[in-house]
């Protein structure tokens, strides 16, 4: 199980990969603009890179339910310093969390690894830039858009339509020279999804391993959290954990996460667990 991102080789045989979230946008749903301009995005990455954090994952869009676009240059204009910055260092693996291929090109000539492409190659462009660049690909499953994705949520079997989803776009980046060894696949927790959904889409997971490629989940202080424990957002870390180890055991190989020094905890717990499962040789 490799990942190739750019000139990085990473194996995730046995372990899994804790991606810590840099929202650099005024409107998050999960930190309300903490990190909106490059100063304290650029110390918040570098604090998750001290938490423990594999690699950090930038964007200048929210994609929280009822959001709208953002333009790229004014993407571009919150991310860029903080991803210039991070490769100048040369310490962290760079995602960019963006749909727009101009915002991704830069990005990569800027030094970033990953793309983390919510559409999941839905600018005609993106295709030609990841494969130009080597870069490392997230896939993400999605039903509309942020702005309306949560009207018409349904499914008759949310794993099994969202891996046939997914398995379609990883054939058709295969198709746009994108090798299969730099796409990681993430089933989109809460991107038009039902609480049942997405319970479901976690509880069989085994639904997109099969496919075969690096799972990446993201559920931390997701909506659907909060409504089982009736709880709101930063009060959400439990519930986070909980849903982190359950995915590494049954097989994620990256987990997308806000509160990464926890996380890393669990996740290695989880690991070790996953790990107990392969038969012992003699």
């Amino acid at each position: 199980m490799l990942w190739h991102c750019r000139d990085r080789e990473i194996d995730l045989g046995h372990r899994t990969l804790v991606m810590g979230v840099v929202n650099i946008t005024p409107d998050s749903f999960s930190d309300g603009g903490r990190y909106a301009a490059p100063a304290p995005a650029l110390a918040h990455a570098r604090q998750l890179l001290d938490e423990g954090a594999d690699l950090v994952d930038l964007g200048g869009e929210s994609t929280r339910p009822g959001s709208h676009p953002v333009p790229a240059d004014e993407q571009w204009r919150r991310i860029g310093p903080v991803v210039e910055t991070l490769a100048r260092e040369g310490r962290a693996l760079i995602s960019v969390d963006t749909s727009s291929a101009s915002v991704a090109e830069r990005a990569l000539l800027a030094g970033a690894h990953v793309v983390n492409d919510v559409t999941a190659l839905g600018d005609p462009a993106m295709a030609a830039v990841i494969a130009a660049a080597g870069a490392g690909l997230v896939l993400m499953h999605m039903r509309g858009r942020p702005a309306d994705m949560q009207r018409d949520a349904r499914y008759d079997d949310a794993p099994a339509e969202v891996a046939t989803f997914l398995g379609d776009r990883l054939a058709a980046a295969a198709s746009a020279g994108i090798a299969r060894d730099r796409v990681a696949l993430d089933p989109g927790i809460g991107f038009g999804k039902t609480v049942r959904h997405n319970l479901e889409l976690l509880a069989r997971l085994e639904t997109l391993v099969a496919l075969d490629r690096p799972v990446l989940v993201g559920a931390s202080r997701k909506s659907f959290i909060g409504q089982i424990l009736d709880l709101p957002v930063d009060q959400r870390l439990e519930g986070s954990l909980a849903s982190a180890a359950v995915a590494v055991f049954l097989g994620a190989r990256i987990v997308r996460a806000h509160d990464v020094a926890a996380t890393v905890r669990a996740v290695r717990v989880a690991v070790a667990l996953r790990e107990a499962r392969r038969p012992t040789r003699a």
